[in-house]
Protein backbone atom coordinates (compact mmCIF):
# COMPACT_ATOMS: atom_id res chain seq x y z
CA UNK A 1 0.00 0.00 0.00
CA UNK A 2 3.22 2.48 0.68
CA UNK A 3 4.30 1.41 -2.26
CA UNK A 4 1.18 2.66 -4.39
CA UNK A 5 0.61 5.47 -2.67
CA UNK A 6 4.48 6.54 -3.37
CA UNK A 7 4.13 5.67 -6.98
CA UNK A 8 0.68 7.88 -6.92
CA UNK A 9 2.25 10.54 -5.52
CA UNK A 10 5.41 10.75 -7.96
CA UNK A 11 3.01 10.28 -10.67
CA UNK A 12 1.12 13.51 -9.59
CA UNK A 13 4.22 15.59 -8.12
CA UNK A 14 5.93 15.23 -12.35
CA UNK A 15 2.24 16.03 -13.62
CA UNK A 16 1.79 18.91 -12.01
CA UNK A 17 5.50 20.09 -12.51
CA UNK A 18 5.44 19.50 -15.92
CA UNK A 19 2.57 22.23 -16.04
CA UNK A 20 4.25 26.03 -16.74
CA UNK A 21 3.37 28.94 -14.86
CA UNK A 22 1.13 31.83 -16.26
CA UNK A 23 4.51 34.06 -16.24
CA UNK A 24 7.16 31.32 -17.88
CA UNK A 25 3.87 31.01 -20.92
CA UNK A 26 4.42 34.66 -20.94
CA UNK A 27 7.96 34.15 -21.24
CA UNK A 28 8.12 31.91 -23.94
CA UNK A 29 5.27 34.07 -26.07
CA UNK A 30 7.51 37.14 -25.96
CA UNK A 31 10.41 35.01 -26.70
CA UNK A 32 8.99 33.64 -30.17
CA UNK A 33 7.18 36.25 -31.07
CA UNK A 34 9.93 38.94 -31.18
CA UNK A 35 13.01 37.51 -32.76
CA UNK A 36 15.85 40.17 -32.89
CA UNK A 37 15.32 41.81 -36.22
CA UNK A 38 13.19 41.38 -39.15
CA UNK A 39 12.58 42.86 -42.61
CA UNK A 40 9.50 42.24 -44.86
CA UNK A 41 6.72 43.67 -47.08
CA UNK A 42 2.78 43.23 -45.59
CA UNK A 43 0.22 44.18 -47.25
CA UNK A 44 -2.73 44.82 -45.06
CA UNK A 45 -6.94 44.74 -45.95
CA UNK A 46 -9.64 46.73 -44.09
CA UNK A 47 -12.46 45.41 -44.68
CA UNK A 48 -15.44 48.22 -43.77
CA UNK A 49 -18.91 47.40 -42.23
CA UNK A 50 -20.38 47.62 -45.93
CA UNK A 51 -17.70 44.79 -46.96
CA UNK A 52 -15.74 47.59 -48.93
CA UNK A 53 -11.76 46.88 -48.84
CA UNK A 54 -8.90 49.19 -48.97
CA UNK A 55 -5.76 47.57 -48.87
CA UNK A 56 -2.09 49.25 -48.30
CA UNK A 57 1.61 47.87 -49.11
CA UNK A 58 4.20 48.76 -46.81
CA UNK A 59 7.95 47.57 -46.25
CA UNK A 60 8.51 46.85 -42.17
CA UNK A 61 11.16 46.63 -40.57
CA UNK A 62 11.57 45.57 -36.36
CA UNK A 63 14.53 46.15 -34.58
CA UNK A 64 16.06 45.21 -30.94
CA UNK A 65 13.27 42.80 -30.36
CA UNK A 66 10.15 44.92 -30.89
CA UNK A 67 11.03 47.67 -29.30
CA UNK A 68 11.40 49.61 -32.25
CA UNK A 69 9.72 49.52 -35.92
CA UNK A 70 9.48 51.40 -39.21
CA UNK A 71 7.16 51.53 -41.36
CA UNK A 72 6.77 52.72 -45.50
CA UNK A 73 3.94 52.58 -47.75
CA UNK A 74 4.53 51.27 -50.93
CA UNK A 75 0.93 51.42 -52.65
CA UNK A 76 -1.65 53.07 -53.12
CA UNK A 77 -0.16 55.96 -54.31
CA UNK A 78 -2.11 58.74 -52.35
CA UNK A 79 0.25 57.10 -49.27
CA UNK A 80 3.45 56.37 -51.23
CA UNK A 81 6.24 57.06 -49.35
CA UNK A 82 4.33 58.14 -46.37
CA UNK A 83 6.11 56.16 -43.04
CA UNK A 84 5.85 55.96 -39.62
CA UNK A 85 8.56 55.24 -36.76
CA UNK A 86 7.78 53.75 -33.23
CA UNK A 87 10.05 53.40 -30.63
CA UNK A 88 9.80 52.14 -26.41
CA UNK A 89 7.68 49.52 -27.56
CA UNK A 90 5.66 52.33 -29.57
CA UNK A 91 5.08 54.55 -26.43
CA UNK A 92 6.88 57.13 -29.10
CA UNK A 93 5.33 57.51 -32.72
CA UNK A 94 6.62 59.71 -35.43
CA UNK A 95 4.60 60.13 -38.53
CA UNK A 96 6.34 61.29 -41.85
CA UNK A 97 3.90 62.49 -44.84
CA UNK A 98 5.52 62.39 -48.26
CA UNK A 99 3.61 65.38 -49.67
CA UNK A 100 4.12 68.11 -47.04
CA UNK A 101 7.98 66.53 -46.37
CA UNK A 102 6.73 67.14 -42.64
CA UNK A 103 7.51 64.64 -39.79
CA UNK A 104 4.97 65.15 -36.80
CA UNK A 105 5.09 63.26 -33.18
CA UNK A 106 2.30 62.04 -32.22
CA UNK A 107 0.63 62.62 -28.62
CA UNK A 108 1.75 60.04 -26.14
CA UNK A 109 -2.10 58.60 -26.07
CA UNK A 110 -2.16 58.11 -29.67
CA UNK A 111 -1.30 54.37 -29.60
CA UNK A 112 -4.60 53.59 -28.22
CA UNK A 113 -5.74 54.74 -31.46
CA UNK A 114 -6.99 52.91 -34.58
CA UNK A 115 -3.68 52.46 -37.26
CA UNK A 116 -4.28 53.61 -40.46
CA UNK A 117 -8.38 53.72 -39.63
CA UNK A 118 -7.21 49.71 -39.38
CA UNK A 119 -9.34 47.22 -36.42
CA UNK A 120 -4.99 47.13 -34.69
CA UNK A 121 -4.23 50.07 -32.96
CA UNK A 122 -0.79 51.52 -32.92
CA UNK A 123 -0.31 49.59 -29.78
CA UNK A 124 -1.04 46.53 -31.22
CA UNK A 125 1.44 47.11 -33.79
CA UNK A 126 4.40 47.63 -31.59
CA UNK A 127 3.74 46.51 -27.96
CA UNK A 128 6.38 44.15 -28.82
CA UNK A 129 8.02 42.38 -25.25
CA UNK A 130 6.19 45.35 -23.00
CA UNK A 131 3.31 42.90 -21.62
CA UNK A 132 5.57 41.37 -19.02
CA UNK A 133 5.55 44.85 -18.13
CA UNK A 134 2.11 46.17 -18.18
CA UNK A 135 0.48 42.60 -17.52
CA UNK A 136 -0.24 40.32 -15.07
CA UNK A 137 -0.02 36.52 -16.30
CA UNK A 138 -2.45 33.91 -14.74
CA UNK A 139 -2.89 30.32 -16.33
CA UNK A 140 -6.50 30.14 -16.67
CA UNK A 141 -6.08 26.21 -17.81
CA UNK A 142 -6.07 24.42 -20.95
CA UNK A 143 -8.58 23.66 -23.71
CA UNK A 144 -9.01 23.01 -27.42
CA UNK A 145 -8.93 25.22 -30.40
CA UNK A 146 -10.10 23.72 -33.62
CA UNK A 147 -9.08 20.94 -32.43
CA UNK A 148 -5.37 22.19 -30.75
CA UNK A 149 -4.76 21.93 -27.49
CA UNK A 150 -4.34 25.46 -26.15
CA UNK A 151 -3.05 26.97 -23.07
CA UNK A 152 -5.58 29.99 -21.95
CA UNK A 153 -3.12 32.48 -20.73
CA UNK A 154 -4.99 35.49 -19.08
CA UNK A 155 -3.22 38.57 -19.11
CA UNK A 156 -4.92 41.36 -16.37
CA UNK A 157 -3.22 44.92 -17.05
CA UNK A 158 -1.36 46.55 -13.80
CA UNK A 159 -2.24 49.90 -14.58
CA UNK A 160 -5.07 52.21 -17.04
CA UNK A 161 -2.24 53.10 -19.24
CA UNK A 162 -2.80 50.19 -21.47
CA UNK A 163 -5.70 49.79 -24.17
CA UNK A 164 -7.01 46.73 -22.83
CA UNK A 165 -8.11 45.71 -19.51
CA UNK A 166 -7.28 42.38 -20.16
CA UNK A 167 -5.87 39.85 -22.77
CA UNK A 168 -6.71 35.73 -23.44
CA UNK A 169 -4.17 33.87 -25.55
CA UNK A 170 -5.20 30.88 -26.34
CA UNK A 171 -1.50 29.68 -26.96
CA UNK A 172 -0.91 26.35 -28.47
CA UNK A 173 0.56 23.27 -25.87
CA UNK A 174 2.88 21.99 -28.36
CA UNK A 175 5.05 25.26 -28.93
CA UNK A 176 3.57 27.62 -27.34
CA UNK A 177 2.84 29.79 -30.13
CA UNK A 178 -0.31 31.91 -29.73
CA UNK A 179 -2.64 31.23 -32.25
CA UNK A 180 -5.79 33.53 -30.93
CA UNK A 181 -6.04 36.65 -28.46
CA UNK A 182 -8.98 38.22 -27.25
CA UNK A 183 -9.20 41.81 -26.06
CA UNK A 184 -11.13 43.63 -23.39
CA UNK A 185 -11.04 47.64 -22.93
CA UNK A 186 -11.54 49.62 -19.89
CA UNK A 187 -15.11 48.77 -19.28
CA UNK A 188 -14.13 45.03 -19.55
CA UNK A 189 -16.08 44.78 -22.89
CA UNK A 190 -14.99 42.12 -25.44
CA UNK A 191 -14.22 43.83 -28.22
CA UNK A 192 -12.35 42.03 -30.22
CA UNK A 193 -9.88 39.00 -31.60
CA UNK A 194 -6.75 38.20 -33.59
CA UNK A 195 -6.45 35.09 -35.51
CA UNK A 196 -2.61 34.15 -36.00
CA UNK A 197 -2.58 31.86 -39.04
CA UNK A 198 -0.61 30.15 -41.68
CA UNK A 199 2.02 29.66 -39.01
CA UNK A 200 5.40 28.68 -40.91
CA UNK A 201 9.01 28.09 -39.75
CA UNK A 202 10.86 30.81 -41.22
CA UNK A 203 14.53 30.75 -41.32
CA UNK A 204 14.09 29.26 -37.70
CA UNK A 205 11.39 31.53 -36.58
CA UNK A 206 7.70 30.20 -36.44
CA UNK A 207 6.11 32.92 -38.30
CA UNK A 208 2.35 34.42 -38.38
CA UNK A 209 1.99 34.88 -42.39
CA UNK A 210 -1.13 35.79 -42.20
CA UNK A 211 -3.17 37.61 -38.57
CA UNK A 212 -6.87 38.72 -38.60
CA UNK A 213 -7.84 41.33 -36.15
CA UNK A 214 -12.30 40.71 -35.97
CA UNK A 215 -14.08 43.82 -34.20
CA UNK A 216 -17.03 42.35 -32.51
CA UNK A 217 -18.53 45.76 -32.04
CA UNK A 218 -18.29 47.45 -35.22
CA UNK A 219 -18.31 44.16 -37.04
CA UNK A 220 -15.39 45.21 -39.29
CA UNK A 221 -12.04 43.17 -40.14
CA UNK A 222 -8.83 43.90 -40.70
CA UNK A 223 -6.09 41.38 -42.58
CA UNK A 224 -2.48 41.48 -42.86
CA UNK A 225 -0.29 39.52 -44.63
CA UNK A 226 3.47 38.76 -45.35
CA UNK A 227 4.32 38.59 -48.89
CA UNK A 228 7.85 38.44 -47.86
CA UNK A 229 9.96 38.49 -44.47
CA UNK A 230 13.03 37.92 -43.16
CA UNK A 231 15.15 37.64 -40.01
CA UNK A 232 18.93 37.51 -41.43
CA UNK A 233 19.18 41.46 -40.97
CA UNK A 234 21.00 44.17 -38.93
CA UNK A 235 20.41 47.71 -39.22
CA UNK A 236 22.82 50.46 -38.95
CA UNK A 237 22.91 52.68 -35.13
CA UNK A 238 20.36 55.37 -36.79
CA UNK A 239 17.87 53.85 -38.61
CA UNK A 240 15.43 53.63 -35.94
CA UNK A 241 15.25 57.27 -36.12
CA UNK A 242 13.08 60.79 -37.06
CA UNK A 243 16.27 61.42 -40.03
CA UNK A 244 15.55 58.03 -41.60
CA UNK A 245 11.31 58.33 -42.03
CA UNK A 246 12.50 60.81 -44.85
CA UNK A 247 14.22 58.21 -47.08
Amino acid sequence: MKRLLLFCLIIITSLTAAVPTGPEILYKIINLMNPENAKGIMEQTIVTTSGDKRTFKYETYMGNRGESSLMRYLSPSRVKGNALLMTDFSDNIWMYNRRTGRVRKLASHAKKQKFEGSDFTYEDMGSGDSWKDDYTPILKGIEKVDKVRCFKLELQAKSDDVSYTKMICRVRVSDYFPIQIDYYDEKNVFTKTLFLQDVRTIEGILTPMKMVMRNNLDRTETVMEYVDITYDVEFDKGFFSERNLKK
